[in-house]
């Protein structure tokens, strides 16, 4: 891992401190497992919303639950060294959990984000960062950009007899 992927608890201190000097968080969440332009356009948007961006990456197991067990392709060690390698990603902290409720209670980021195949009344977390103060945004999906979609096309050009 690197310096930016923290625990929880190096999280919280982080997210007190950029509070104490008077700096907006941002979060967002993710499993991020094949990275594509959708993911960059989503960070980027999102840290543009405060002075400082933590992503909640899902952990391998928790990957597994929501995926299925062919997820992820990229280990957990491997997506959070790529995830805080980017620009607009300050820290990057693993969960475990199938949503990152408990994290974002720990957090209390000022802006939660998330992209357009969410509805905001249905944003995990929402309630906790509105009871704090803090804010929803919805940022748009980038057409035809999904992991999903990604690994269809590797299955379609190199599986396929």
């Amino acid at each position: 891992m690197n310096s930016v992927t923290v625990s929880w608890d190096e999280a919280r201190q982080w997210r007190e401190q950029m509070r104490s000097e008077g700096k907006s968080v941002v979060f967002t969440n993710g499993c991020f497992d094949i990275l594509h332009a959708g993911h960059v356009e989503l960070l980027e948007l999102a840290r543009n919303f405060g002075d400082a961006l933590i992503l909640g990456l899902n952990s391998d197991a928790s990957v597994r639950r929501l995926k299925g067990e062919n997820r992820p392709v990229v280990p957990e060690a491997d997506r959070a060294r790529v995830m805080g390698a980017l620009k607009a990603v300050d820290r990057v902290t693993l969960f475990e959990q199938d949503t990152p409720f408990e994290l974002i209670e720990t957090l209390r980021p000022d802006v939660l984000v998330k992209g357009g195949d969410w509805k905001p009344e249905d944003v995990v977390g929402k309630d906790v960062v509105e009871a704090h103060g803090g804010r929803v945004e919805i940022v748009p999906l980038v057409a035809g950009r999904s992991t999903t979609n990604v690994i269809a096309e590797v299955v379609k050009r190199y599986c396929q007899s």
